[in-house]
């Protein structure tokens, strides 16, 4: 009996402790994408109401190749600045609001007033700050542009000098000081886009009285061919251009320029034409005399300029002059076949798919792990029922927003659901959680629908953080030589369900190795085999899909590079993986390696995967170098958690040896002994 309780006490203590592992990483990731910022108030500001948001996400720009709704512009560009999508401020009242992408973004565009005090840097280095000569907030903070200000001269003086340095050589200061500046410089384009609609044109010397006035830029848009001709007749005879037209010129000009970088909000009114144009571009299409008919561009330019005066009106107003532009634009870009997925873009911004799965797989692991100290602490059966209920209702949920989420996004990019690096997270979550949760369908032991939990919730905040450090936009069309829905299909779908396959193997093994902590592999044998038959079906099907999209692979690149192999590094990891598993196999059929050689083994193929995978996109090197992203300290912290496992798994196996041979020497010793006692008694 006090063996038993032993043992019962220090499963609960083992269960504990992977407890507090497991949520003291979530925690720290979580922590790491949303560094500290507190609410500030913001003197009289006044929230947008949700009516004119969802008419805002309508409007249409052309962004990274493609044609967008402005939510999703929205969300990219306040990720590349802030590092997260909301802000929390405090209002007049005390209230607090939180400040959604589109809500960012429209103060941006209209209330830079407002948009100034509002913590929109991610800094992540107080060193940059110093720098430029600002007091900094600490280590880590987030800077509204009111405060960057000062700095901003001495902030690009310092980039360009460090852009001159080879980037392999810049520091981590540096570096930072470049992309803040980066930053700062897409900042000041938005919030004075609609500077040439706030303001106007002052016209010098244009009242009887000799004052000026101010008039809009499309009434002087209305007079360019006689401004044009005022120009050249002035050039033609030598003299200088009158000092009022010089002013009025350079005005549009300035204005032009401010809102010429950015939003491509304007869809050609003529279907020949390809390119999209800003406002600075349509101002300028005009004034330069390109347009034989300018009159389409005259009314683009006054529809932009009543929507940018009504922002501080009623917001009913505003919204009749958002509403007519949004149906000017989005009709044009119609007519075009450029609006087929804006609203269902628009609903996958707004359902937020990926962290409403992470959600769920948080709360099935943590009932998993719940459900796993019932049974440790032998609960009635029904409550281990119901909490095993519990863990597979919430893990279904978590895996039909990742299918919905997969869907949706390859009906928004019309192709299918894999091209890049965050693709591939994402549709490797979903693959693997559904294999696991066939394993776990055919077992019942709850070992698989635990890792389904594990395993889905790691992959998601992979996701989340890799979305967070790269701050892309990843459903932007494909560089050239992937856009090949064929082999996008075929190749890469392939080759991805084989790294799904090899990553929930090792992970199965994992489970093996703690189960074999916990103390199971005297009372829970048929468990453990039951795992390593699952860890042994799942090494054949990485080794099936590796292979198969491996060759695929090779077939594609002799019809894209016109070789089948070239020892990339993608290739190399491809083979590294088929290698591995064709070594586990050999070594298996001929006895070299056991239970325990195996799931060692298999383990270490999670980091062969990884490296095929994920780590190679870093190398720099090769034709297969899509996805580069700041965050690569992370896979060495992954490889340094497997290894840790791995060497945990061998002293247990040396333990369990020792154990072994001792318990064999002690028997042969009573064995000797025993007759010498019956004689003894005789």
């Amino acid at each position: 009996m006090p063996a038993k309780t032993h043992s019962l006490w220090t499963r609960i203590v083992a269960v504990l402790v992977i407890l507090t592992v497991i949520v003291t990483l979530f925690f720290f990731m979580v922590k790491d994408m949303t560094p500290k910022g507190e609410a500030i108030n913001i003197k009289e500001y006044t929230p947008w109401e949700q009516e004119s948001v969802r008419l805002m996400d309508k409007l249409v720009l052309r962004d990274g190749g493609r044609v967008k709704p402005f939510s999703s512009y929205a969300q990219f560009s306040m990720l590349r600045l802030r590092g997260d999508r909301k802000i929390e401020i405090t209002l007049d009242s005390g209230e607090k609001e939180k400040i959604q992408p589109t809500e960012w973004l429209m103060d941006c565009l209209f209330r830079p007033q407002f948009a100034i005090e509002m913590p929109s840097f991610r800094v992540d280095n107080a060193a940059v700050i110093e720098s430029i000569g600002l007091k900094s907030h600490g280590r880590r903070d987030r800077y509204t542009y009111k405060e960057l200000e000062p700095g901003v001269e001495k902030l690009f003086e310092l980039a360009q000098s460090y852009e001159k340095i080879e980037e392999k050589k810049r520091d981590a200061v540096q570096k930072m000081t470049i992309d803040l500046a980066y930053n700062v410089r897409n900042y000041q384009f938005i919030i004075s886009y609609f500077a040439f609609a706030r303001g106007g044109v002052e016209m010098k010397s244009a009242n009887p009285d000799g004052s000026s006035r101010f008039t809009d830029f499309s009434t002087v848009m209305g007079t360019a061919p006689m401004i044009l001709q005022m120009a050249q007749e002035s050039q033609g005879t030598g003299a200088a251009i009158p000092e009022n037209l010089q002013s009025l010129l350079q005005q549009v000009l300035d204005g032009s320029n401010y809102a010429k970088y950015g939003l491509l909000m304007i869809p050609p009114d003529d279907k020949a034409l390809a390119d999209w144009r800003s406002a600075g571009d349509r101002i300028m299409d005009v004034m330069s005399g390109d347009l034989k008919d300018p009159s389409a561009a005259i009314a683009d330019i006054k529809a932009l300029e009543s929507l940018a005066r009504k922002a501080m009106s009623p917001q009913a107003e505003f919204r009749k002059e958002l509403s007519a532009v949004v149906k000017r634009f989005s009709d044009r870009a119609t007519e075009r076949g450029e609006y087929r997925a804006i609203d269902a873009e628009n609903l996958y911004n707004r359902k937020n798919f990926t962290l409403n799965a992470m959600v769920c797989f948080l709360l099935a692991m943590l009932v998993s792990i719940g459900m796993w100290f019932l049974v440790l602490v032998e609960s009635p059966k029904r409550i281990v029922k119901i909490a095993y209920g519990l863990s597979l209702a919430f893990v279904l949920i978590a895996l039909g927003y990742m299918f919905v989420g997969i869907g949706m996004r390859s009906y928004i990019m019309w192709r299918p659901p894999v091209g890049n690096l965050y693709d591939t997270i994402i549709f490797i979550c979903a693959v693997a959680v559904a294999i696991l949760l066939l394993i776990e369908y055919f077992i019942r032991e709850r070992v698989a629908l635990t890792l389904c939990s594990v395993l889905g919730l790691a992959l998601v905040l992979l996701a989340r953080r890799y979305e967070v450090g790269d701050a892309k936009d990843h459903m932007d069309p494909l560089v050239a030589v992937l856009n090949s829905n064929y082999w996008l299909t075929t190749h890469v779908i392939t080759i991805t369900m084989g790294y799904a396959a090899g990553l929930l193997t090792a992970f199965l093994s994992m489970s093996y190795v703690v189960m074999r902590a916990l103390g199971l592999g005297a009372d829970g044998k048929r468990l453990l085999r039951l795992i390593t038959g699952a860890a042994y079906g799942g090494l054949l099907l990485t080794l099936l899909l590796s292979l198969v999209g491996t060759v695929l692979g090779g077939v594609w690149a002799n019809d894209s590079w016109g070789r089948f192999w070239g020892w990339d590094p993608k290739e190399n990891g491809a083979l590294m993986i088929v290698l591995w598993s064709l070594i586990m196999l050999h070594a298996r059929l001929g006895g070299i390696i056991r239970d325990w050689g195996f799931h060692l083994a298999s383990m270490f193929m999670s980091c062969i995967v990884s490296f095929s995978w994920w780590h190679v996109n870093f190398l720099g090197e090769g034709l297969h170098n899509y996805g580069f992203t700041s965050g690569k300290g992370f896979i060495w912290i992954f490889y340094g958690g497997v290894m840790g496992l791995i060497i945990f798994g061998i002293a247990m196996w040396l333990a369990e040896k020792i154990k072994d041979f001792s318990d064999q020497a002690n028997n042969k010793t009573e064995g000797e002994q025993k007759p010498e006692s019956v004689t003894a008694n005789s």
